[in-house]
C-alpha cells in the first residue's frame, strides 16, 4: 500500500512537470571566455538531475570498496565468535558428560578468541582437576584471573571448590581466607569456609563464624541449630581431654547462654564433671536445670551422681514426686538413690513402682541385681528375664514344659555344655551395683 501510494505520487508530480515544460520551456545560457553554451531550462536541470544520481552512486560505490578491508576484518570476527561460541558449548556439553580430555581441548582451543574467555578457562581446570594434571588446573585459572581481574571472587572459589576437592586443605584454607578478606559477605565462602573446618576439625574457627553463619543464613534453621550443638559438643570434649582440670569449667562459662540451658549439653557437662569426680558439682547443675525445666534424662543423671550429701539427693528428688508421682524415670532414680542411702525396702519399692509406671531394662536389672542379694533368687531371675524380653524383639523360643529328666539331658554331648561359665557377683554398696573380684 505504501509503495503504491509513492508510485502515484511520483507519477502525479511527473506530470506537472511535463505540464509546466510544456507550457513554458526556458532557456538558459552560459558562457566562459570564447564558449558558450544555450539550450531549454528543462533540459538542464534533467543534465543536473542525471549528474547528481551519477555522483551519489559513485560515492556510495566508492565508500562500499574503501570499507571492504574493514568488513572482511569483521566478518573473520563474526566467524571466529561464532566457532568459539560452538566450542565452548561442545566443551560444556562434554564436561557434563565425563569426557574430561576432550572437553578440556574443546574449551581451550578458541579460548582466546571467546567473548567470555573466563568461562572457558574455568570450566577447563574443572576438566584438568578431573584428570588429576593440578598443574593445568592452576595455570587455566590464572588465565582465568588475567582475562577478567574483577571476576577475582569468581575464580577464587573455583579454586576452593578444587582444591577442597582434592583434599587440598591447607591451599583450600588459604585461598578461603583471601576470599573472606575481599568479599567478606559471599555466603557461599562462609559454606565452603563451614565445609573445611568441619573436615579439620577447628571446631575453634568454625565457632568463630557461627555468628556470620547465622546473619547471612548461609544453612538451614534445623542445620545451623545442629551445627551449633556439634560445635559446642566438639568443644567441651576437647576441653574434657585436656590436662587443665579448670580448661572444663572455662569453656562452659564462655558458651552462650542458650547453649548451657540445652538439656543435651547440660547432660554431656554434668557427665563430663562426673568423670572428674566432680560429682557434687554435677548435683547442683543438674538441680537447677531440672527445676528449671522438667527433663526426664536429666533425672535419669541425677540418680547416678554420687554426690556427698546423698541424702539431701534423696529429699530433693522425694519432693520433685509430688509433682510427678507416675513418672517411671523417676521412681526408678529414688530407687538408686535409696541404694545409695542404704533404705533397702523403699528402693524396692521405687523399683518396683517404676516398673509398674513404665516396664524399663535398666529397672528390672536394677531390681534383678538388689533381690539377688537379698537371696530371692527365683524373683531376681524372673526380673532379669523380663529385662531380657522387653530388651529384644526376637522372642524367645517355646520349648516344652519338661526337657525330659536328667537321663535325657546326659545323653548330649560334653563338650555342648558350657561349664567355665563363671558370673560375676554384684554387691550393694553406698553407690551402685558393681562387680566384685572372686
Amino acid at each position: 500500500m505504501k509503495t503504491l501510494l509513492t508510485a502515484l505520487l511520483l507519477l502525479a508530480v511527473s506530470v506537472l512537470l511535463a505540464l509546466a515544460v510544456k507550457s513554458d520551456n526556458g532557456y538558459i545560457l552560459v558562457g566562459y571566455k570564447q564558449w558558450s553554451i544555450e539550450g531549454s531550462l528543462a533540459f538542464f536541470l534533467i543534465i543536473n538531475l542525471l549528474v547528481f544520481v551519477a555522483l551519489y552512486y559513485l560515492i556510495r560505490i566508492l565508500s562500499r570498496l574503501w570499507s571492504i578491508p574493514r568488513q572482511l576484518h569483521g566478518w573473520q570476527d563474526h566467524r571466529s565468535l561464532e566457532r568459539a561460541r560452538r566450542e565452548l558449548n561442545q566443551g560444556l556439553v562434554q564436561l557434563s558428560e565425563g569426557h574430561w580430555q576432550s572437553a578440556e581441548k574443546s574449551l581451550i582451543r578458541h579460548a582466546d578468541r571467546s567473548d567470555a574467555p573466563l568461562l572457558n578457562y574455568l570450566a577447563a581446570a574443572r576438566s584438568a582437576q578431573q584428570q588429576g594434571a593440578h598443574d593445568r588446573r592452576d595455570h587455566y585459572l590464572q588465565l582465568a584471573h588475567g582475562s577478567m581481574p574483577s571476576a577475582d571472587v569468581a575464580v577464587g572459589l573455583t579454586q576452593a571448590e578444587l582444591q577442597l576437592e582434592h583434599a587440598q586443605l591447607e591451599q583450600a584454607l588459604a585461598t578461603l581466607k583471601h576470599l573472606r578478606g575481599i568479599a567478606p559477605r559471599n555466603t557461599h565462602v562462609l559454606k565452603l569456609l563451614k565445609e573445611l573446618y568441619e573436615r579439620v576439625g577447628d571446631w575453634s574457627e568454625l565457632s568463630l563464624i557461627l555468628p556470620e553463619l547465622k546473619k547471612r543464613r548461609v544453612v538451614g534453621d534445623a542445620e545451623l541449630q545442629e551445627l551449633e550443638l556439634r560445635i559446642y559438643r566438639k568443644l567441651l570434649a576437647s576441653a574434657a581431654s585436656s590436662s587443665d582440670s579448670n580448661l572444663l569449667r572455662v569453656t562452659w562459662k564462655d558458651f552462650p547462654q542458650s547453649i548451657r540451658q540445652s538439656h543435651a549439653m547440660t547432660m554431656l557437662y554434668a557427665n563430663y564433671l562426673k568423670e572428674r569426680d566432680a560429682d557434687d558439682e554435677a548435683a547442683e547443675l543438674l538441680r537447677r536445670a531440672i527445676e528449671q525445666t522438667w527433663n526426664d534424662g536429666l533425672v535419669e543423671l541425677y540418680g547416678r551422681v554420687d554426690a556427698a550429701d546423698a541424702a539431701g539427693q534423696l529429699t530433693l528428688a522425694e519432693k520433685w514426686l509430688q509433682d510427678q508421682p507416675k513418672n517411671a524415670v523417676l521412681l526408678m532414680a529414688l530407687g538408686r538413690l535409696c541404694l545409695r542411702n542404704r533404705l533397702w525396702g523403699k528402693a524396692r519399692s521405687y523399683l518396683e513402682a517404676s516398673i509398674g509406671a513404665q516396664p524399663s531394662t535398666p529397672a528390672y536389672r536394677e531390681l534383678g541385681v538388689f533381690l539377688e542379694k537379698l537371696g530371692e533368687t527365683q524373683h531376681a531371675l524372673a526380673s532379669y528375664r523380663a529385662g531380657l524380653e522387653l530388651s529384644s524383639d526376637i522372642p524367645l523360643p517355646e520349648l516344652p514344659a519338661s526337657l525330659g529328666g536328667q537321663n535325657q539331658l546326659e545323653s548330649y554331648p560334653q563338650e555342648s555344655i558350657p561349664t567355665d561359665i563363671n558370673p560375676p557377683r554384684l554387691e550393694v554398696v553406698g553407690k551402685e551395683q558393681k562387680p566384685v573380684k572372686s
